[in-house]
């Protein structure tokens, strides 16, 4: 099953903007996630439409099951 960390931010903004980070590490805390996703946003690296990351909005771990009915 494929497992996707999605992560939730506000912009400077106002703007929600998500990034996601495929097949994320088992046992995973809400600290721990909340401590990265600050860390992200004190980088700067990541904005949207000229605003910066702001604050944290969201995180969530999606699990997604593919079954192959017909492959060629």
């Amino acid at each position: 099953m494929a497992k996707t960390l999605e992560l939730g931010f506000l912009t400077a903004g106002g703007k929600k903007v998500n990034l996601t980070v495929d097949e994320p590490k088992e046992g995973l805390t809400a600290a721990e996630v909340r401590e990265r996703m600050e860390a992200v946003i004190a980088s700067g690296v990541f904005g949207a439409e000229g605003h910066p990351l702001a604050e944290v909005s969201t995180a969530r771990i999606i699990a997604r099951e593919v079954t192959d009915l017909i492959m060629a």
